[in-house]
């Protein structure tokens, strides 16, 4: 065994013994990651040790908490290897951070939206405030290996000054990886680019100095596993000094009258924070970014890839007896620039997809946990599936308002309508990855 094998060996055993005592394959990572036992024990120390207040206060109890995240404001920072521009905002997870951006940037007739077609539908939703203010939408294409096509080309055309281009630094779908050049492409034409890292950050290291994007969104549960409510977006002050907050709320304001209907927010991420921030839950993140540091991020990466090679060359190699396959693989068949996450169907002997449910609960039903779906992210499965727009127009227009997985595939007829997925995190191990492919063997000659 070497000795990475043998410290995620370890690893296991010491964190995540739950897994073996309960004989389950986690392989949902992207969902979530798992708590270590660590952070666990870490956790409940800090909270019967430290008395925490709210933070809107001056006393000690409230210093506690204020002092808890700032500190996490500084790890956060060091993460993304941000300088002194950057500043971090807390929000309750990627989607509220997204938001935060979506509802205050300046769009309009000459300011548009460019987005990419792999997008978490949290970053989709941000064409609905494009629109409400007259921008162009645009998606950059994906390719067969749903890579983005002539990305900085797309950009190039298609972007304008004061615009806005949002992508994933790794795709929830497909586990691509995209471009961070497209960063300077867009920048270099005046516009701002939102990066959402919450797929990416769990098993690579992101640098805001060599890449610096105006926005980066992000949930510590995908990262650490806990806590969970707690996400972040860290922007450029610039970028952040632009944004038109459309209303404001208790911690977000220096003052605010009633008599004269009048308010002046606080500066910086201050105005972005709205409410009582989860001040129990951010002072959770340092045992997160301790074990984070004690596993190093460039182990975590090596280890998932070769698990993620594994799970990729057992999936392809798979046949029937008559000889076609038994799985087709969405995205590239190798780990080269892609991140530990596997989109698939399992195939009949004739070539028909079998139903991402019964591919669900069979596996459910041996322990081994993997998600089914299109994972929040329409544009990379109507690319993976072939969907064209025409017939995807009839079959949703043909379910009458009410929506339903059955009722789409009967739509479309000898179409895949969702996959499953297997996502790859420090806990997992070559064992979970047979386990997989084991549930995939039971399918072989149906």
């Amino acid at each position: 065994m070497s000795s990475d094998a043998a410290f995620f060996a370890h690893l296991r055993r010491r964190e995540f013994a739950r897994l073996d005592r309960g004989g389950v394959a986690y392989l949902d990572y992207t969902g979530s990651a798992l708590h270590a036992d660590s952070q666990r024990r870490a956790y409940d120390r800090l909270l019967g040790d430290t008395v925490f207040g709210n933070p809107h206060s001056l006393h000690d109890a409230s210093q506690a908490s204020t002092c808890a995240i700032d500190a996490a404001r500084a790890r956060v920072l060091a993460m993304l290897d941000a300088g002194d521009e950057y500043t971090v905002c807390f929000t309750a997870n990627t989607s509220a951070a997204i938001r935060l951006v979506a509802e205050a940037y300046r769009f309009g007739p000459d300011a548009p939206l460019l987005l990419a077609a792999d997008n978490h539908n949290s970053v989709n939703g941000i064409r609905e405030y494009a629109r409400r203010f007259g921008a162009r939408v645009h998606y950059l294409p994906l390719d067969e290996e749903l890579r983005l096509r002539d990305a900085a080309l797309e950009v190039e055309t298609n972007g304008r000054r004061k615009g806005l281009l949002a992508l994933p630094a790794q795709s929830n779908f497909s586990g691509v990886r995209h471009p961070m050049a497209l960063i300077g492409v867009a920048q270099g034409l005046g516009m701002r680019v939102l990066v959402d890292a919450a797929a990416y950050l769990p098993t690579a290291t992101m640098s805001l100095r060599m890449h610096p994007a105006d926005f980066v969104v992000l949930s510590f549960y995908k990262i650490f596993g806990l806590p969970t409510g707690v996400g972040a977006l860290v922007a450029r002050r610039e970028a952040l000094d632009e944004l038109d907050r459309p209303w404001f709320a208790g911690g977000t304001v220096d003052y605010a009258s009633v008599h004269l209907q009048r308010h002046e927010l606080r500066p910086g991420e201050m105005a972005f924070e709205d409410g009582t921030p989860n001040f129990l839950g951010i002072a959770a993140l340092a045992s997160g970014f301790q074990l984070r540091e004690r596993i190093g991020v460039e182990r975590a990466a090596t280890h998932v890839r070769v698990l993620t090679s594994l799970l990729l060359d057992g999936l392809l190699a798979m046949k029937h007896p008559g000889g076609t396959p038994l799985a087709r693989v969405y995205g590239p068949g190798t780990p080269c620039m892609r991140g530990g996450i596997v989109a698939f169907n399992v195939l009949s002997s004739d070539g028909a997809v079998v139903p991402f449910e019964t591919v669900e609960a069979r596996a459910n039903a041996r322990g081994v946990f993997l998600r089914g779906g299109c994972f929040c992210n329409p544009g990379a499965a109507e690319a993976a599936f072939g969907l064209e727009a025409p017939a995807l127009s009839r079959a949703l227009d043909g379910l009458s308002g009410r929506f339903t997985i059955p009722g789409l595939r009967s739509g479309l007829g000898d179409v895949a309508v969702g996959a499953v997925r297997a996502s790859l995190g420090v806990a997992n191990s070559p064992a979970d990855v047979a386990r997989a492919l084991s549930v995939v063997e039971e399918f072989r000659g149906r």
